[in-house]
Formats: structure tokens, sequence, C-alpha cells
């Protein structure tokens, strides 16, 4: 579920509001925040009733504003006294959200991931309670890493999302090239289907700086931070030569450059300007659309031998407002949709977008990944999906992007960029952290 472009109108300076200003003029019209007059309505309805917010982004999926929209209401008819605002945040989510978080306002309920930063300004609340053994044990681990600080799970999963390297197998059949299982055979592979019109891979219009900066670590062994620790630890041989690795993919010239769209967009692949391409799981109803059962999947190739397969593992969580005022009803939400509900959770991963229901047990119960690639990516997420944890920062990842650019884009010697990478990013941890 892809996020939209920034938020209100070009050329328009709000620069003038305070932060509260911003989110008193927010008014919910027709489920959808708008700018106009001041003020905010009471929660607080008849007696013993209370109503609760919840936020969501803008998905980009036709239907879901409505189904969340029908998630509230049917909350609401099944807890009497409960009444759920849902507010649908267009355009610059973040911004509005951090701006909505900073004051007594904020939303009661609301998507995100948990930071260090919002546990320690009692932005989200801690959600143990609501895992049981059992709930926990159904949830994969990594589900329970991104959502964990201090020993403590502030989120609930809501949905899971992954990079696939999607493949025509006609082309490849047609060439006598076997889908690539390591980076040498993927380069090898990009370069024989480069026919001129046709390139060989798309990974992004950046050469996969973006798409890789993590994935190519990854399938090398490394990892970026030790979450035991707090140490960075991408500083080593084996990222340096996974990112030597991504820039020898780049000067091969068998990569699409220039495309329309960027990687998480199909339409490259679908369109034939590429024989492979690296995107999202969300984008298979389409390319199924488009080539029918002549395309198959892969995770990122492992670096090589030594190496692993990797996937990113991604989607959006569930969190309370450690401020809100009705920390029972909220709470009671959050369970209610996304550990107890099978049928929602279901609905709102595989009805408008496609995406993996993060609980285990509904994801093995969803028809739609049981059968084919779906099944196929499915079992690369659990086997070889990677997380970051809540320490790795949005400063963290310019940090490590900076780097590949320059190793990639101005031949910079890799060993001493990561090395300067790796320096820069434990400041930024240790501040994180302390």
């Amino acid at each position: 579920m892809s996020e939209n472009p920034l938020f209100g109108p070009n050329g328009v300076d709000r620069s003038f509001f305070t932060r509260r200003d911003v989110l008193k003029s927010m008014v919910v019209t027709g489920g959808v925040v708008a700018f106009a007059g001041f003020g905010k309505a009471p929660k607080v309805g008849a007696q013993d009733a209370v109503t609760i917010t919840q936020w969501y982004h803008q998905y980009g999926e036709a239907g879901t504003q409505e189904a969340a929209t029908r998630y509230a209401e049917e909350f609401t008819a099944a807890n009497p006294g409960i009444t759920v605002e849902m507010t649908w945040v267009p355009g610059d989510y973040a911004s509005a959200l951090n701006a909505a978080l900073l004051t007594d306002e904020g939303p009661d309920v609301y998507e995100t991931s948990p930071t260090y930063a919002m546990v320690k300004e009692g932005q989200c609340a801690p959600l143990d309670d609501l895992y049981t053994e059992e709930v926990k044990a159904d949830f994969h681990p990594n589900n329970i890493a991104i959502n964990t600080i201090n020993g403590s799970i502030y989120g609930i999963k809501m949905i899971d999302d992954m990079g696939l390297l999607y493949y025509r197998k006609s082309i490849l059949e047609g060439a006598g090239i076997t889908p690539p299982a390591t980076m040498d055979e993927l380069i090898a592979a990009a370069t024989e289907l480069d026919t001129g019109r046709q390139k060989g891979l798309f990974i992004g219009n950046d050469g996969g700086i973006d798409s890789l900066h993590h994935i190519a670590p990854w399938s090398a062994g490394s990892d970026f931070i030790d979450p035991a620790t707090n140490q960075i630890i991408f500083n080593n041989e084996r990222t340096v030569l996974a990112y030597q690795k991504v820039k020898e993919l780049n000067d091969s010239g068998a990569l699409l450059i220039g495309a329309p769209t960027d990687w998480w967009d199909p339409s490259a692949f679908t369109q034939g300007l590429a024989a492979m391409q690296w995107t999202g799981l969300w984008a298979m109803p389409g390319i199924t659309a488009e080539l029918g059962d002549d395309f198959g999947v892969l995770p990122w190739p492992a670096l090589d031998a030594q190496g692993t397969p990797a996937t990113f593992w991604g989607g959006w969580n569930q969190l309370v407002n450690g401020k809100t005022q009705y920390m029972e009803q909220s709470k009671r939400l959050a369970s209610w949709l996304w550990i107890e509900n099978t049928e929602i959770q279901q609905d709102w991963a595989l009805s408008y977008g496609f995406h993996v229901p993060p609980r285990q047990s509904a994801a093995a119960a969803a028809e739609p990944l049981k059968t084919g690639p779906a099944s196929e990516a499915v079992a690369f997420l659990g086997q070889y999906g990677r997380v970051l944890p809540p320490s790795h920062t949005g400063a963290i990842n310019t940090i490590e992007l900076d780097a590949l650019t320059n190793i990639v884009k101005n031949g910079a010697d890799a060993a001493t960029e990561i090395a300067a990478a790796a320096e820069k990013a434990q400041v930024e941890l240790d501040q994180v952290v302390a």
C-alpha cells in the first residue's frame, strides 16, 4: 500500500502556522482531513460514551478508505459506548502526525512505526498486555522485533510488505538462462538479456541505490545494527563486497535507467522495458493481469556462496497514543482490528492491494496466498525477510545512502566510504538510544 506525494497545493507557504494551529485547523469532512476553521469537537458524547480518533495515511489502492470507515462502524456497533472517528490523512502523513503528537489533541490510535523518541515523549503506549503467549507466537519474530523498544512492544503489525525479483519466464528460457541464484549470476543474466530496446534489469532509476542499500548487505550476510549492544555493525568486508557488486551491476550497462516510473511500479516490467525487475509483492496482481503466468519470482539473490537470499520486511503498524484519555478503549480497538479479527486482517491485506496478513494463522488461511507465485513469496518472506530495529533512524538511513551513492556514482573507495559512514552512524545511534 503506497504513500502519496506531499500534502498541500504547490506554492502554499504554511510556515506562519504554529504546529498547534495546524492541528487545530484540521477537521474531518467525509472521513478526510481538511483545513478549515479552528476548534475541536469534544470527544465525550452521551454519558459514559466516548469517541476515539483513529488516523490512517492515504493508501493508494481504491477501496481502502471505505474499508477503514466500515471497520470503524463495525467496531462501534460491536462495542456500545465507544465511537470511532476514522480520519483519512492525505499527503504528507508523517508531518501531520508528528505535529499532532506534539499536542494534547493527537489521535488516540494511529499507524506508523514506534521510535525511541516517541517512547521517550510518551507518544506511544506499551501494548504488552495485548500479547498473550498465544498471540505473540502467531506473529513472526520480525513483526515483534520492529515494534519492541527497551523490552516493551509498542505496536501491532497491520500489513506485511516485501520485495521480489520478477523475471519473464519465456525470455529467460528463450535465452537459456536459469533464474539467478547469486549476484554474479544476476549480473551475467542481466547483461545477456540486454538487447538495447529491452534492458536486462530494472532496480530503480538511481541504479538500485535506494532499493538495494539494505538488501545487498543482507544478501552478503551482513547487517546494520546489533540491537543487543546498540552498535553499528555494517563496517565489514561483506558490506564492502556487496556495495562493490552494486557498482559492478551499474557499470555493466544492463540496467534500465530513466523509466517512466520507479522500482515500486511494475510498468517497466509489464511493458517489456526490462526482462527482470525488483519491485513489491503489491505489484503481483497487476503483473498477473498483464502477463498471465509468464513470470516467476525470487528473493534478491545471495551475494555468493557465503551469502543468503534476502528481501525487506515492510508494512505498517498500529500504535496507541500514550497520552490518550481513553487508553482502555483505544487498546480495545487496536486489538479488535489487528489481533482478534481474522476476516478484517485478510480483507485489509488482500481485497484492495496485495499484501500478507501479519498474523501467521490469518496468512495461512488466506486463499489468494495458497498457490502459485504468491505462495512462493510468502515462503520467501518467512525465510529471507529482514528488518531494521527501531533504533535505525532516517538520519542513519541517509548516511548509508550517501555512502552507496558515492561508491556507485562517484567511484569512491567502498571500504573507505563504509568505514566513514559507520563512524557517523554510530554517533547518531548513540544519541538515539541515550
